[in-house]
């Protein structure tokens, strides 16, 4: 487990304050293995841990981190979204039967043509979700 000061340095060095449900929610999302979660799952580790936070705040902060770089948001469709604690560029599998979300293998996706951007914009991800269903 990482030392309470590095979630505050990392809190601090996005530009945020650290407040004690951000550090709380800092410590449950990056004090152990990368992690695929939603704002639901979050809330319920932090319930669990008996941190007092609400769920308008768990999306708060999860946004707050997303932009701030600390995290990155995978959409798997327009009612769910989940946060990787991985910001490097990688794709993923989502098992539609349990909502699961895991990482591609590295080198197992290869993308050869991207299109232009259109006039006065740029490319600045590319986001694959692979979705996977039983046969």
């Amino acid at each position: 487990m990482r030392p309470y000061s590095h979630f505050l340095e990392q809190i601090r060095s996005a530009g945020l304050r650290p407040t004690r449900q951000r550090l709380a929610l800092a410590k449950l999302l990056f004090g152990g293995e990368d992690r695929h979660l939603t704002a639901e799952t979050l809330h319920a580790d932090a319930q669990a841990d008996k941190v007092r936070v609400s769920l308008a705040t768990v999306y708060n902060t999860l946004h707050q981190f997303t932009d701030a770089g600390m995290l990155r948001e995978i959409v798997v469709d327009a009612s769910r979204s989940y946060f990787d604690t991985n910001t490097s560029d990688h794709h993923h599998f989502y098992f539609e039967k349990d909502g699961m979300l895991s990482d591609v293998p590295e080198q197992s996706i290869s993308i050869d043509k991207v299109p232009d951007a259109p006039e006065g914009m740029i490319i600045k991800s590319i986001d694959v979700v692979v979705r996977i269903a039983e046969a």
